[in-house]
């Protein structure tokens, strides 16, 4: 017997109405019992739209379920440390928005939480769950583009005028590298299978945002010479895109960090170009299914949660870098 995960929603973002919710649903492993919300008439609206059954006026009720399983939490990063802990004193499985936490020091304590009081917990970036990204890495572990010398990537989108918006909250954990700078980031780290010993980077704090980075720009460095130049802007033309290049060739991702159809991967060596294409299947459900098969001891997730803090060490460079004007050096295990 196939068994299924009962998710409860801590907050009522704009991602989980309109991508995590009906990826749970339309998954094999699991359902979405409860949403929650400080305000019980958005929690009650939410779950009416999205065909939940339960809805709380309180984030501690969700907690309180004994049918909850596991939480999903997007809220504003600065409560994710906080609800996460208080999620795994509840003996709650945490499958958290990304950043994990404001800085590694939150992340290191969310992470002993779970550990104490053994709950499963991960950092929401759906996209590593796709097929594209698992075909990449076979790709590269080939030989086919040579050694990797260099990787680029971008995500940028553009909503200034959004007033009101958390991500334009310094003291909410709002600014670009927090929000998608963090994904060519974890792409690098995934790709190269290793940490980045440095960091430098430059950013646009805008007045008329709080103060927060609403474009930036930096390196990473890994060992061997190879390095990740990136960009991220939340007041820049929309793009997501990911390049690798080798010796022999490079690997081209048009639509890095989504599921759209072709090209998804764009080989081109000396030999060569050509183009793959790979079933276009929604990362949420992906994720949500893996998450489930961790909670049941049926298989780890291909990220631990350990990976969470490893990329808040190379978050946190690259915004003091931003900041200070200067290269960061960053802590490695």
């Amino acid at each position: 017997m196939v068994r299924t995960l009962r998710w409860g929603i801590i907050g009522t973002a704009a991602i989980a109405e309109r991508a995590f919710i009906p990826a749970v649903q339309e998954s094999e492993r699991g359902i979405v019992r409860a949403v929650a919300s400080r305000n019980a008439d958005k929690a009650r609206q939410m779950a009416e739209r999205t065909g939940v059954e339960r809805y709380y006026g309180s984030y501690e009720e969700v907690l309180d379920d004994p049918e909850i399983d596991a939480v999903y939490i997007p809220l504003p990063n600065h409560l994710h440390k906080e609800w996460t802990i208080r999620a795994a004193r509840a003996g709650k499985h945490i499958l958290c928005e990304k950043p994990a936490a404001l800085d590694a020091e939150e992340t290191m304590e969310m992470l002993a939480a779970c550990e104490e009081h053994h709950v499963v917990f991960s950092e929401a970036f759906m996209y590593r769950y796709g097929e594209k990204h698992r075909r990449v890495r076979e790709i590269i572990a080939s030989g086919e583009i040579g050694d990797i010398r260099s990787m680029r990537g971008v995500f940028n989108y553009c909503t200034p005028d959004d007033t009101g918006n958390v991500r334009f909250n310094r003291a909410m954990g709002g600014g670009s590298i927090y929000d998608i700078g963090v994904y060519p980031i974890s792409a690098a780290r995934m790709i190269m299978g290793s940490e980045p010993l440095w960091a430098s980077a430059h950013a646009f704090f805008s007045p008329e945002h709080d103060g927060v980075d609403m474009s930036a720009s930096g390196l990473l460095a890994f060992s061997g010479g190879v390095a990740l130049s990136f960009e991220c802007g939340m007041w820049a033309y929309n793009r997501s895109y990911f390049e690798v290049t080798g010796t022999k060739g490079r690997i081209e991702l048009p639509h890095m960090f989504g599921w759209r159809e072709n090209p998804q991967i764009i080989v081109d060596t000396d030999r060569h170009k050509r183009e793959e294409k790979l079933s276009c299947v929604n990362h949420y459900i992906l994720q949500s299914n893996a998450f489930a098969r961790a909670v049941f001891g049926e298989e780890p997730l291909p990220f631990p949660a350990s990976d969470a803090l490893r990329d808040m060490r190379a978050v946190d460079a690259c915004l003091r870098s931003a900041r200070e004007g200067v290269r960061v050096e960053i802590e490695q295990d």
